[in-house]
């Protein structure tokens, strides 16, 4: 069985990487320029680097159609800005996020370098299908000056600590998210890339 994975290119980032690693983990992808795109998909993935308020803009249009996919159980992957967009807003600069996770994107402390760019480990909260077999040892890779702070510990599956302790990785249903890059991870990243696949398999 063949997954069909879209990219949501809403204008922000290189997705070079993470196109390259989810064909590693067994996906065909695509990438998304209009949400009819987004329908066709087995699984959505929102790759993340630039400004809120830019990426934020970009996604309206896709809003109703993300809601759908979503509705029909089709799993999504926010990684990085394309996680702190699941939520409803961010320090960063206006704008609403997708609404997915209650909760919102704050700065991290100033009484640390910003970015947070770099390797570090997770605590691992809870089990999630996301994290099997991912030892809290593991280093993934950050590069990122804001965090999501969500509404309810419950979203929460793993933290990392960085000037403060903050959700590193989040699920609700079949909406996932990782602030670290698991296309940059070396192979706990990979790993995760795999379990999605098994998810989306589900």
């Amino acid at each position: 069985m063949i997954l069909q994975a879209v990219i949501v290119d809403y204008g922000v980032g290189n997705f070079f990487s993470m196109k390259c690693a989810l064909e590693r983990a067994g996906f065909n992808v695509k990438v998304a320029k209009s949400p009819d795109n987004v329908l066709e998909a087995d699984a959505v993935v929102l790759p993340g680097v630039g400004n809120f308020k830019t990426a934020s803009k970009n996604l309206k249009p896709f809003k109703a159609a993300l809601s759908k996919i979503i509705e029909d159980g089709a799993p999504l992957l926010g990684v990085c800005l394309g996680m702190q967009l699941l939520f409803e807003g961010s320090e960063e600069s206006p704008g609403e996020g997708l609404c997915l996770l209650e909760g919102n994107v704050l700065r991290l402390p100033d009484r640390v370098k910003t970015p947070h760019m770099g390797w570090n480990t997770l605590k691992i909260l809870r089990w999630s299908p996301l994290l099997d077999g991912i030892d809290e040892n593991s280093y993934l890779y950050f590069v990122h000056s804001y965090y999501a702070k969500p509404g309810s510990r419950n979203l929460v599956v793993a933290e990392t600590s960085y000037g403060v302790d903050f959700a590193s990785v989040v699920a609700k249903g079949n909406v996932y998210g990782t602030q670290f890059h698991p296309e940059k991870s070396g192979k706990p990243g990979a790993k995760i890339l795999l379990n999605f696949a098994k998810i989306v398999k589900r």
